[in-house]
């Protein structure tokens, strides 16, 4: 039972772009995972789904490598510090689950105007959101696409469809880099990841065809704004309903 949900989280965050780090989490949480088996388990599980949707975007010929190398050059080594750091769980889900939540209603209230263009990414507001992001993300087990986005979209540097490209990729390296740090600071994930990786994958394949073909932009930034609200919402309800 616990592989489905898993399978359906990924096939719900892949749609647009999102490897599902912070729903993982959440998840695990509930099914009261040992806390240091949650964040590498997680790491892994967004390697897994963030592969595939990498490679098919990129077959496509849909990912920006010139907008996302900035974004990955700073932050690859942050999002590696943030993994060596064991940060308190109650202080992580409070803090990510308010800032998922505005991210969603900036994101929902926001109109995006048909035909408009996209501005030009500045190298040095790539480099500060690489950095912030890429730290957050080796902090909390999240690939980082999930606050990646929001940003993208609002400061207009990518369009909806462009972000949920750009995302995959990005979360693929953080998650990597994420991993590594936690790894070396004594983390392991659980016996059963093979597992709950396979339903991952799967989800991520039927997710992110869904999210080419079907989704238009207007879709994808109303699925994104209610993906980053049930995560948040989620991380701050989570601790009463175990209760």
């Amino acid at each position: 039972m616990l592989s489905v949900l898993f399978a359906v989280i990924s096939l719900l965050y892949a749609t647009v772009g999102q490897a599902g780090g912070t729903a993982f989490l959440a998840l695990m949480a509930f099914a009261s995972f040992s806390p240091v088996e949650m964040r590498p388990t997680a790491l892994l599980l967004n390697i897994v789904a963030a592969t595939y949707s990498t490679w098919l975007f990129n077959r496509g010929r849909l990912v920006d490598w010139t907008k996302l190398r900035p974004l990955l050059a700073a932050s690859l080594p942050a999002a590696l510090v943030g993994g060596f750091i064991v940060l308190d769980a109650h202080l992580y889900k409070a803090f990510t689950g308010v800032v998922l939540l505005l991210a969603a209603a900036i994101l929902a209230v926001g109109h995006v105007r048909q035909g408009a263009q996209d501005r030009s990414m500045p190298l040095r507001g790539a480099f500060a959101v690489g950095a912030t992001v890429g730290l957050v993300s080796g902090l909390t087990g999240v690939g980082g696409g999930i606050f990646l986005a929001p940003i993208l979209i609002t400061l207009r540097w990518a369009s909806p469809k462009q972000t949920a490209a750009l995302s995959a990729p990005f979360i693929l390296a953080n998650s990597v880099l994420g991993f590594l740090g936690a790894a070396y600071a004594g983390q392991t994930p659980s016996e059963q990841t093979w597992l709950y990786a396979l339903a991952a994958l799967v989800g991520a394949m039927l997710g992110t065809l869904i999210g080419l073909r079907w989704l238009s932009e207007r879709m994808t930034r109303c699925a994104l704004a209610a993906i980053l609200g049930m995560a948040g919402l989620q991380l701050l309800l989570l601790p009463y309903l175990r209760t």
